[in-house]
Parts: structure tokens; C-alpha cells; sequence
């Protein structure tokens, strides 16, 4: 393999010397900005200033939406309306559709057509067209694969190169185009890698805007504490799992201006998905959860993982239904724990262990489709594999996050 490596170098080479004419060019605004961008001593700052930017949008955009509109739409006239025309107060069905008939605002009253329309549209769809708007320009602007260039030498240290940059950033926005993205790495054991920390580890956008709409100040800890497991973790997995982590050629485009039809073409594109599958699988998770109350299981299964949940995690029992929500939508998850009454310090916990414990049902079924391409065997290897690892990082990352309040003396 590495002499194929060798040799692919030496043919580049051969190419450049034939088709490649040296002489004094002239340095023009962009070429200093290009330039600036990729070298570190620069390029680190301005990623951070980016990244600065992208929070600030996010939550000027999002907020301005989701507080400045939806709130008042859904909590002054939908929720209203829905409890005084909806039949059957006090019933099964009613407690499923609309919640509880006292609730005074949408997102405590989680039913389907309150909490459930409420979190799908109000928070979650402004926090998925903010990520994909500043993505987008990101894209077009053509500073994605300076950023790649910039953080290849980091990714290099966990076997990845710096073009794994792009699942990465797609699994912001959401974990299923972020787990096709990784058909770009070279070798079966990057995409393993990438596909198994981008499952543990990144947030999808959705469950980013959950976060930034209901505990902004707690956001921070939580995803540098998921950072630093992506790191750590990717180490470990470079030096135990077999195979070689090869370079790779990324072509660098000039910086252009993004043009206002791309971007919107772009970005209805990337959202319109949202409405045929993160909507119905919102509700889907509502409507489970609560029937899963009304039959006794959610109780039962509060019991049965309690002192785990207690012990090791430092959550409260009642974690466990929103962890049952989170396997068909964790932004859903989170939106439930805000409205369990606990501690700071355990809100942070959980909102780590939903993100750690298991992957969506969306970026499953994603998961065994990238394995099913090499057969049953690749489903295990992919499924099995990942599923061993996730096991593994959860008792470990998540437990350990507990041991660090009790150091602090603040669990």
C-alpha cells in the first residue's frame, strides 16, 4: 500500500514538472486571504473567529424566530384554541394528542399537536436554516477546504486526515449526511472511525438549537466535554484498530462571492427534508413516549435503571423517557430533560448521556446502509463494531463526567 503511495506522488510530480509554468504572478486581495486562512498562525484565529460568528448567528437567527414569533404563536393562540376545540378532556387520547389540559404554554404540554409541533417547528426548524444559511455561504465561499487544510495536521494524530472535516461539520446539521460524507475517507478503517464518533459524539443541528433555545449557558461545557471524548476516543481507536491512515489530495478553489440563487437553491434543498422526515419522527417520538407513560413502562424502566442511572451517571431516574425519545429523535430528548426539575450539574450530565447512549433511528438505519454495501458482514463490522465502542464510551465518558462533580463537590 504505501508503495502505491509512492508512486501515485512520484506520477503527481512527473504531471506538475510537464503542465506547470513558473513565473511572477501578481498577489491580489484574495490571494492574501487565501493565504492567510491556511497557515496556523493566522488560519487558527480567524477559524475561531468564524466559528465566533457562526455561534452569534445562530443564536441572533434562531432566537429571533423561536422567541420572537413561534412562542407567541403556539402559547397565545394554537395551544388555546387546540384545548378548548380538542374533545375528550381527561381521555387516553386526548392526554396523547394535546397533554396535559392545564399546561400553559406548548412545550409543557407535550402532546403531538402541542410539544410536538411546537419543538419540530418553533425550535428546531429556525436552528437547522440558521446551521445550513451560514453552512452554505461557508461552502460556496470556498473556505471549507482551507479549513480542512488547516486541521489536517490535528486529525492526523486520531488516523483521520483534514478532509474528515466534512462529515463532521454535515453531522452539525445532521448525522445521516454526515455518515454518507465519510464515503470520501480513503481506507474502511477511516470510515469506520468517523462513522462511529460521529455517532457518539456530534450533535446534530437539531439538537444543537434545542440546546442554544433552552440552555444556551450550559452549551459550552457540554460540547467541549464532547470534543475532548471525539479526541480522546479517536486516539485510541487510531492504535488499536488495524490499517493505514493515508494522505490525501484536496483541491483548494478560489474564494468566490456565494450567489443568492445557489444559496437558496442550496439551502431549500437541505430543508425541505425536514419536513418529510424530522416532523413525523418528532410526533412518532411524543406520541411513543407518552403511551409508553399511560401503559406503566416508563415507570417500570425508571425503577429497573435507577441506580444506574443514580450511581454511575448522577441523573435522576426520569432520564429514562426522554432516552426513549432519543432513539427516534434526541433533539425531542433534550427538550424533555429541560423539564425535568434537577440540578445544573445533572442537566449537563444527561444532555452528554443522550447524546452518548445511542445513535438516532435515522442515522441507525444510515449506519447499516453504508455496512450493507459489503453484505451482512459489513453490517456487523459497521453495526457490531460501533455499537461495542458506543457501549464502551458511555459507561466511561459519561461516568467519568459524574466523578468530576463529585471531585468539584458539586454533585
Amino acid at each position: 500500500m504505501e508503495c502505491e503511495i509512492d508512486e501515485r506522488w512520484k506520477l503527481v510530480d512527473r504531471i506538475a514538472e510537464e503542465t506547470v509554468t513558473y513565473g511572477d504572478g501578481k498577489t491580489t486581495l484574495k490571494d492574501a486571504i487565501a493565504e492567510l486562512t491556511v497557515k496556523p498562525l493566522t488560519g487558527l484565529p480567524i477559524a475561531l473567529a468564524v466559528l465566533y460568528g457562526f455561534w452569534s448567528f445562530f443564536s441572533a437567527f434562531a432566537g429571533f424566530f423561536t422567541d420572537g414569533f413561534f412562542v407567541r404563536l403556539f402559547d397565545n393562540h394554537w395551544l388555546p384554541w387546540l384545548q378548548g376545540v380538542f374533545p375528550g378532556k381527561g381521555s387516553w387520547y386526548y392526554f396523547i394528542l394535546v397533554g396535559d389540559p392545564a399546561a400553559g404554554n406548548s412545550f409543557e404540554a407535550f402532546g403531538m399537536l402541542t410539544s410536538g409541533l411546537f419543538v419540530a417547528i418553533g425550535i428546531v426548524l429556525p436552528a437547522i436554516t440558521a446551521f445550513y444559511l451560514y453552512l452554505i455561504i461557508l461552502e460556496d465561499s470556498g473556505y471549507m477546504p482551507r479549513l480542512a487544510v488547516l486541521i489536517d495536521t490535528l486529525l492526523h494524530k486520531i488516523g483521520l486526515h483534514g478532509f474528515a472535516i466534512v462529515p463532521m461539520i454535515l453531522s452539525l446539521g445532521c448525522n445521516v449526511p454526515g455518515v454518507a460524507a465519510t464515503r470520501t475517507l480513503q481506507t474502511k478503517k477511516q470510515r469506520f472511525m468517523m462513522i462511529t464518533l460521529l455517532a457518539i459524539f456530534i450533535p446534530c443541528g437539531a439538537q444543537l438549537g434545542v440546546i442554544f433555545s433552552l440552555i444556551p449557558e450550559f452549551a459550552g461545557i457540554i460540547l467541549l466535554y464532547l470534543l475532548i471524548g471525539f479526541i480522546f476516543f479517536g486516539f485510541i481507536l487510531h492504535k488499536v484498530i488495524p490499517g493505514k491512515s493515508p494522505e490525501i489530495l484536496i483541491d483548494i478553489p478560489p474564494y468566490r462571492t456565494p450567489s443568492l440563487e445557489n444559496v437558496s437553491k442550496k439551502l431549500w434543498v437541505r430543508t425541505k427534508g425536514f419536513f418529510t422526515t424530522a416532523i413525523p419522527f418528532v410526533l412518532l417520538g411524543v406520541g411513543l413516549v407518552n403511551v409508553l407513560y399511560l401503559g406503566g413502562v416508563i415507570d417500570w424502566l425508571a425503577e429497573a435503571l435507577g441506580p444506574l442511572l443514580t450511581t454511575w451517571f448522577g441523573v435522576p431516574k426520569e432520564t429514562v423517557g426522554p432516552l426513549v425519545a432519543g432513539f427516534l429523535r434526541k433533539d425531542l430528548a433534550v427538550a424533555q430533560l429541560s423539564a425535568i426539575e434537577m440540578t445544573k450539574y445533572q442537566l449537563i450530565s444527561s444532555v452528554v448521556l443522550v447524546n452518548l447512549y445511542f445513535p438516532c433511528i435515522a442515522t441507525f438505519i444510515m449506519m447499516m446502509k453504508e455496512g450493507s454495501e459489503r453484505g451482512v458482514r459489513g453490517v456487523l463490522e459497521i453495526l457490531g463494531g460501533s455499537l461495542l465502542v458506543l457501549a464502551t464510551v458511555l459507561f466511561i465518558w459519561g461516568g467519568l463526567l459524574h466523578l468530576i462533580w463529585i471531585m468539584m463537590g458539586v454533585a
